[in-house]
């Protein structure tokens, strides 16, 4: 896989400002993010963060913002329909957001939200339509990550709902350690929404007899080497941002060995 495609998540760093958290993803060898849609990262709210700014310090570190994490669209789940017009734009304006940063793709969805459910899809698919018509237009992609909900960790629920909206931006933010987590199987899940990957997440996991737990990259039972062939076979030509959610070692060593790790894979 290209390293020009990888990116990192600003996740592992939530708790601090951008000013503190982006120099150290720079100096782990990353020059791509996936922006954290919350702050003190980055929100919608214009009394909260300017965009502007963003960009500049993200610049400023050498990196280019390739997703833009947003929790976007929760509002359509809604039975009111001035929630849903809400929905919508609040989605429209984090793709506005996401062109002007040159981010190839958004995340859509709050994880184990009142949208997170198979009996909503035909009530969201027309109001996602729209703003998948609206993405197209800027060149972004809208990706809701498989969490282990309902809908967004069920991977024929997953593939139903893309299936319903029926827009090339609109998909899947693949990622196989929430799937393993969850009880899926990743590799089945693949095959499954093959035709609907918008974006990509690596971490690690292993499942023992005390349960499924994160492991460092490399270290655990996802087979990257195996999901990295299947993504090229499909075509999928975006980026795969590691995401690092581990309480130790801590962020400044341990982004440093995912970005080693994930060269070695």
């Amino acid at each position: 896989m290209d390293l020009s495609r990888l990116s990192t998540c600003t996740f592992p760093l939530k708790d601090r400002p951008l000013a503190q958290a982006l120099p150290i993803i720079a100096a782990a060898g990353y020059t791509r993010i996936d922006l954290l849609g919350r702050m003190p990262h980055f929100s919608l709210d214009a009394s909260e963060c300017d965009p502007q700014a963003v960009q500049a310090l993200a610049q400023a570190n050498g990196l280019e913002i390739a997703n833009l994490g947003t929790y976007v669209g929760v509002g359509l789940a809604s039975d009111d329909r001035a929630e849903q017009e809400a929905g919508l734009q609040e989605m429209m304006q984090a793709i506005d957001v996401a062109a002007s940063f040159g981010a190839r793709s958004i995340r859509v969805f709050r994880p184990h939200s009142a949208i997170d459910d198979p009996a909503k899809i035909d009530h969201i698919a027309p109001w996602l339509r729209q703003a998948a018509d609206y993405a197209a237009s800027k060149a972004v992609y809208m990706g809701f990550e498989n969490h282990g909900g309902p809908l967004c960790g069920d991977p024929e629920q997953c593939r139903r709902l893309c299936q319903a909206v029926g827009s090339p931006h609109f998909g899947v933010l693949y990622d196989p350690c929430n799937l393993m987590g969850a009880g899926a199987d990743y590799r089945a899940a693949l095959d499954i929404m093959q035709d609907h990957i918008a974006h990509v997440h690596f971490k690690d996991g292993a499942v023992d007899a005390q349960g499924f737990h994160r492991t460092m990259l490399g270290e655990g039972d996802i087979d990257f080497g195996w999901i990295m062939q299947r993504l090229e076979q499909i075509g999928y030509d975006g980026h795969i941002a590691t995401e690092y959610e581990l309480a130790d070692p801590a962020p400044e060593v341990g982004l440093k060995m995912w970005y080693e790790a994930y060269q070695a894979l």
